[in-house]
């Protein structure tokens, strides 16, 4: 949740002809959702918890690619100031990290739901180095019960936003697959093309 209104946060500080709607639109969206999100999680709603998830998950999702499409397209007219090019890509890279780190942890092994049943993670799109462990060591380095939490899957998405690498993160699943390239796209596009060309300006 915190990630969530991270990103809606960092969404709000951009300016406004690069929204769709007001500026503020994407973070009361994000409030309202996990107002209902949080809820079904207290209740024990998995369902309903997962579908408000994935809900707010889109509409970041949407808003995200849809402010780093709009500005793409105002580059060539050169509308924006070398600072604000520098702002609004940190905001959009930011994002991407905090944004890919949610759809990771929202969907790997089955979502946290599931993984907290389980209650060890030995099976999941992403190969942590602690599920090739033996259980004996394992055990010795006090990791018999381990399971990703979100900074696993945040480490996960900041490397591959800076490395365009899983690095020590091996990938299984092909759905994985696809989202790490499309992070990385945007990743690329957002320092290759919006903070070279800010400073190309200044």
């Amino acid at each position: 949740m915190v990630a969530l209104l991270v990103i809606s946060g960092l969404y709000y500080t951009l300016p406004e002809n690069l929204t769709v709607g007001p500026e503020w639109m994407l973070l009361a969206i994000s409030v309202a959702l996990i107002i209902p999100t949080s809820i079904s999680h207290r209740l024990g709603n998995v369902k309903l918890n997962d579908f408000f998830a994935y809900l707010s998950l889109a509409v970041i999702t949407i808003g995200l690619i849809t402010s780093l499409t709009l500005l793409l397209l105002r580059l060539p007219g050169r509308q924006d100031s070398p600072l604000v090019l520098l702002r609004v890509a940190s905001a959009l890279w930011s994002g991407n990290v905090l944004l890919f780190a949610s759809w990771y942890w929202r969907l790997d092994g089955g979502g946290p739901n599931q993984r907290d049943q389980k209650g060890i993670h030995i099976d999941g799109a992403f190969l942590f180095p602690q599920m090739t462990m033996t259980d004996e060591l394992r055990r010795k380095m006090g990791e018999d019960q381990w399971s990703p939490a979100f900074v696993d899957y945040l480490f996960l998405a900041f490397n591959t936003s800076t490395a365009f690498s899983p690095t020590d993160v091996p990938v299984l699943s092909r759905w994985a697959k696809v989202l790490m390239v499309i992070q990385s796209l945007i990743s690329l596009t957002t320092v290759a093309l919006l903070a070279a060309r800010a400073v190309n300006i200044l």
